[in-house]
């Protein structure tokens, strides 16, 4: 049996013994069916992880002995920055998921002119949390032991004259209508990459991030979903400048 990794939102600390509840706790108990003596290995998101042996094993609650720590750390040399327009029904939550797994380091939802998913107050709140948890599975699942930063929604034109860069950085908006092609571009230390939601970007909206210092980016002769663009940008790079090949 493949050993379960469990984030939890806590120090970490050899000899320290460890209280789960919520999810992990359900996880543990009813999904995984696991009990005293078993070993899981924890991780807190801010790097490194350390084996632990389960205490108890409740359905509401679980206790764990921490063990060693290991500084395992499985993070791109090229920090990616993900700026999306929020999509409607699970895209959002795919899209976050997988950008987790190929080691964006941040996610921005934006709300763009096409953006179609009204979201505030409670509402905003609670979609917010749970991105978080969902970057949260994705990382138990790939083994990452930093979670990438889930900022709060904003419209795209507050958050393109609010945002900053550096000449090391390479700043992306993606459309079709456009021959310019990564290859074209030097090595960054780190990238970041706008896209629009379902629809896309408008054309005042791509020349408003050009005039921010945006570089128009297509990635072939094919136009792809708002889900599928990113990922395909995001294992491009990568295979590129960071660490998949």
């Amino acid at each position: 049996m493949r050993i379960p990794r469990i984030y939890i939102d806590q120090p970490l600390n050899s000899g320290a013994n460890v209280m789960l509840d919520g999810s992990a706790a359900r996880h543990i108990a009813s999904a995984l069916r696991m009990t005293p003596g078993q070993e899981i290995v924890l991780f807190n998101g801010l790097g490194g992880e350390y084996t632990a042996e389960l205490s108890t094993v409740g359905k509401s609650q679980v206790t764990a002995l921490v063990g060693d720590g290991r500084e395992v750390d499985r993070e791109s040399a090229l920090k990616l920055h993900l700026a999306i327009g929020v999509s409607r029904g699970e895209r959002m939550d795919w899209i976050v998921q997988k950008a987790t797994e190929l080691g964006v380091s941040a996610i921005t939802p934006l709300f763009t002119k096409r953006t179609e998913v009204k979201l505030s107050g409670e509402r905003l709140d609670k979609k917010i949390r749970h991105w978080q948890q969902v970057a949260i599975s994705a990382c138990e699942q790939c083994h990452r032991n930093r979670l990438p930063t889930i900022h709060n929604p904003q419209s795209l034109d507050h958050w393109l004259s609010e945002n900053t860069t550096t000449s090391s950085e390479l700043k992306l908006v993606l459309h079709h209508r456009t021959e310019k092609r990564l290859t074209q571009y030097q090595a960054p230390e780190s990238a970041l990459i706008l896209v629009g939601p379902e629809g896309g970007l408008s054309e005042s909206e791509i020349n408003n991030a050009m005039a921010q210092g945006f570089n128009a980016l297509a990635l072939g002769p094919r136009v792809m979903r708002t889900e599928t663009a990113p990922l395909a940008a995001i294992s491009i790079l990568q295979s590129l400048w960071g660490d998949m090949g």
